[in-house]
């Protein structure tokens, strides 16, 4: 049974390529115009008359010509052949263009199905590098029969290829990582791009000016366009590659994020450099304006971006009672955003990512959960297909172009864009390292500089130059093609082992929870809060100013019903929800569920309920008391209180007396606790007569007899007196007794002095020994310093002595 399996597998493998096949021999007759079908449109011809040149009038018909009598009879000369079946014939020029489109589609679709079906070469070659492989082998096909195989024109593929996947990636752009990393993004984007922009354009033009190379003619200014062509990253190559490897969130929106952004720095030095080459003499002033155009090309695509997303989102309020029509405002919105920013000449990515970023939140929350579903697995579907044509015409057009190839140039152009590339990363992480948190490691800059892939933008734009200005088209388009193949084929197959051997970090598929909500909120407000008591404003601050903005003028505007009044974490425990049902749903758990309750016991659950006490019912003014007592104490996690500042925070004067207040109870609880030990433990080393005299002069009155032993001798000691606290002197005038049992147990008694009243505190009355130096010496004495511990049983000042 195995070995008939095995022998089974290679035919069910080999259907997809069945199918290939029998799609390329349909596109064969497609490729061979038959004269005989061609029919010629009847021509009217047009007297032109008027006195004046641009008076274009038709002459009247003759009435005799225009209209004729239906008959049956035709001349001789134009006899027609009797058709066998009167309705049937062959009219391929009517429904040539859509019926290629199809072809081409399904082709796509075939082969991506061919990719998915035979996993060993899925998991050695990436699907781009298979894509462009068969449109080669279609394009030499198409040659191979005499035709002229087509070419992907740089209006088809910027105004219907490109925006489907750009629109999707804007969509579903996860936003959290996105603004977190804006600024390394930008960088990478904006300061790389024009670093590989230059860096290259002008080694190109020290190439071209080396004797002996055939490039004398290339100036600088066609060398800086090339380069400004070439140095950019592609999104669709990055995201063909970057999604199979399942690379971790960081490395995949850094570079990814890259691709987006560069389209408004790629756009304006394109234009600029093309408009250069026509002037005579380039000025200060038109350089000047060049980088001006730079923040009116990114930020005017960004703002036609907001506006058609506001609209698409207030349009979305009122599709309650209509939900079919639902998706099409998304997609209509945001092509037109992509339409009106490339009208004028500004960035149309940015249009498309800001318009899908800023609807996405609003058009949710008021579209159906199904209008959500068509959204999301028709755009996943158009960015497909399209992305799937990009990479087979891709191959098409290098068989059908034409090509001039010039070693010199074309290898040296590889070689300083892998250069370029990895001095760019290498020194702006160094830059960005200094700033960031989470640092990136050797092994992070070494993907983001191998995942610098060239894609199907750089071909397009190299198509849009024109002959009369740049002679050099054909080498230009020929290094292009050069460098998108190396970096598809080789830095894409070989990316996936590479992050496998440096251990680099993958994505993880993990579900969000509810818990992780709740504390990533938590710590957004925690990292605001301690940004307003630092007194800086940083992204975390603007990150909440905008939040609030937001909740409490745009969601009012944007969203319609209760919707815009549920708080966040709401919102996003009913998605949770809801998801959580479709998958249950999916996944035929309800079977588990147990099934519906009976008629009868559904009575008898009413009955006992209808028994049961009414509870009263709240009146509107509690309840509204209610709810603003838990939007108050529950929702608001914190209040927006004056930014601390330590530099300009105003002094209490009462702080300090009570900070004072605080060290002197302390220390005094301290002092009793160590003399209350001392007790029945004296130290082993006896002080010297000057500490034992600064001792006890600290505070005479310390030395008290034990109120309840009468027998013990009152020690009075003169701090002044040289003698020895060896020397004392019974104040009764009692002759020295011999030591009782007693006093050898107990010994002497201190205790410390007490307030006067409980009331009063000795900061705010200071007494007469609360002198600096006073002080000062209670604070040495309290700490006996790091002596042996005394033993038990001895008394603190030994009476024999």
């Amino acid at each position: 049974m195995q070995a008939k399996g095995s022998r089974g597998a290679p035919s069910l493998g080999a259907l997809p390529f069945l199918f290939i096949v029998a799609v390329l021999l349909g596109l064969l007759p497609c490729l061979q115009p038959n004269p005989m079908l061609v029919s010629e449109a009847p021509h009217y011809p047009a007297v032109i008359s008027g006195s004046e040149a641009g008076d274009v009038t038709a002459a009247p018909l003759d009435v005799s010509q225009a209209i004729r009598p239906l008959t049956n009879h035709t001349s001789p000369g134009h006899a027609k052949s009797r058709k066998a079946f009167p309705v049937l014939g062959i009219d391929y020029t009517h429904v040539r263009i859509p019926f290629e489109i199809s072809l081409w589609i399904l082709l796509a679709c075939l082969m991506k199905l061919g990719f998915h079906v035979i996993p060993s070469v899925s998991n050695i070659v990436p699907e781009s590098c298979l894509l462009i492989v068969v449109g080669l082998l279609v394009g030499g096909l198409i040659k191979g029969v005499g035709e002229s195989p087509p070419i992907l024109k740089s209006d088809i593929f910027f105004l219907f290829l490109l925006p489907p996947i750009i629109l999707d990636a804007g969509y579903f752009l996860p936003l959290r990582q996105f603004t977190e990393n804006l600024g390394t993004i930008l960088i990478f984007a904006v300061v790389g791009t024009l670093w590989n922009a230059f860096f290259l354009g002008g080694l190109m033009y020290a190439v071209c000016q080396i004797s002996g190379t055939g490039l004398d003619h290339i100036g600088l200014l066609a060398n800086l366009l090339f380069g400004s062509i070439i140095s950019a990253v592609d999104p669709v190559a990055v995201l063909a590659v970057f999604e199979e490897i399942h690379i971790n969130e960081l490395l995949h929106i850094l570079v990814f994020g890259e691709s987006l952004l560069n389209d408004a720095v790629t756009v304006v030095l394109y234009h600029l450099f093309e408009e250069f080459a026509n002037f005579e003499q380039v000025t200060v002033t038109d350089i000047i304006l060049g980088f001006l155009s730079f923040f009116v090309v990114s930020l005017g695509g960004v703002f036609v971006g907001v506006i058609y997303g506001v609209i698409a989102a207030f349009t979305s309020r009122f599709t309650s009672h209509i939900r079919v029509i639902e998706p099409l405002f998304v997609f209509l919105y945001s092509y037109m955003a992509y339409l009106s920013a490339e009208l004028f000449h500004l960035s149309g990515i940015m249009a498309l990512i800001a318009s899908g970023v800023v609807m996405r939140p609003y058009v949710e929350a008021n579209i159906s959960h199904k209008s959500h579903t068509t959204i999301k697995y028709f755009l996943k579907m158009w960015s497909s297909v399209s992305e799937t044509l990009i990479f087979i015409f891709l191959g098409v057009s290098t068989v059908a172009g034409r090509h001039y190839w010039n070693w010199t140039f074309i290898i040296s152009t590889l070689i300083f864009c892998l250069i370029a590339r990895v001095l760019g990363v290498l020194g702006l992480t160094w830059f960005i390292n200094r700033f960031r948190i989470v640092k990136l490691t050797p092994k992070d800059q070494f993907i983001i500089a191998y995942g610098g892939l060239r894609g199907a933008i750089a071909f397009s734009l190299g198509y849009l130059l024109d002959y009369e200005h740049f002679g050099m088209r054909d080498m230009f388009l020929t290094a292009i093609i050069t460098v998108i193949f190396f970096t598809v084929f080789v830095q894409g197959m070989t990316i996936r082992p590479l992050v496998d051997l440096l251990a680099v970090k993958k994505k993880q598929e993990t579900k969000r929870s509810i818990n992780e909500e709740i504390h990533t909120q938590f710590l957004d407000h925690l990292l605001t809060g301690i940004e307003d008591i630092c007194g800086h404003y940083g992204h975390h601050h603007w990150k909440d100013k905008l939040n609030r903005f937001n909740k409490k003028y745009v969601k009012k505007c944007l969203i319609a019903g209760e919707r815009s009044k549920e708080p966040q974490l709401i919102a996003f425990y009913h998605k949770m929800e809801m998801k959580q049902a479709i998958e249950l749903v999916e996944s035929g758990g309800l079977g588990k569920i147990p099934s519906a309750i009976s008629t009868v016991s559904m009575q008898c659950v009413h009955l006992a309920v209808s028994q049961l006490p009414p509870l009263s019912s709240l009146s509107k003014d509690k309840e509204e008391e209610i709810r603003k007592i838990l939007r108050n104490n529950l929702q608001k996690t914190r209040q927006r209180l004056r930014s601390y500042n330590r530099h300009t925070l105003v002094a209490d004067p009462y702080e300090e007396a009570w900070n004072q207040m605080l060290l002197r109870r302390q220390k005094a609880l301290q002092l009793e606790h160590k003399m209350n030990n001392y007790l029945t433990v004296p130290a082993h080393k006896l002080d010297s007569p000057t500490m034992s005299r600064a001792r006890i002069g600290s505070d005479p009155q310390a030395y008290e007899p034990k109120s309840d032993s009468g027998n013990l001798p009152i020690i009075t000691i003169d701090p002044a007196s040289p003698q020895t606290p060896e020397s004392v002197e019974d104040l009764k005038g009692m002759s020295r007794l011999p030591p009782s049992p007693e006093e050898d147990e107990e010994g002497l008694v201190m205790r410390v002095k007490e307030s006067s009243s409980p009331g009063t505190d000795d900061v705010f009355t200071p007494g007469a020994g609360d002198s600096p130096s006073n002080q000062r010496m209670m604070r040495c004495l309290s700490d006996p310093g790091p002596q042996p511990e005394p033993e038990e049983g001895e008394p603190f000042i030994p009476k024999g002595q």
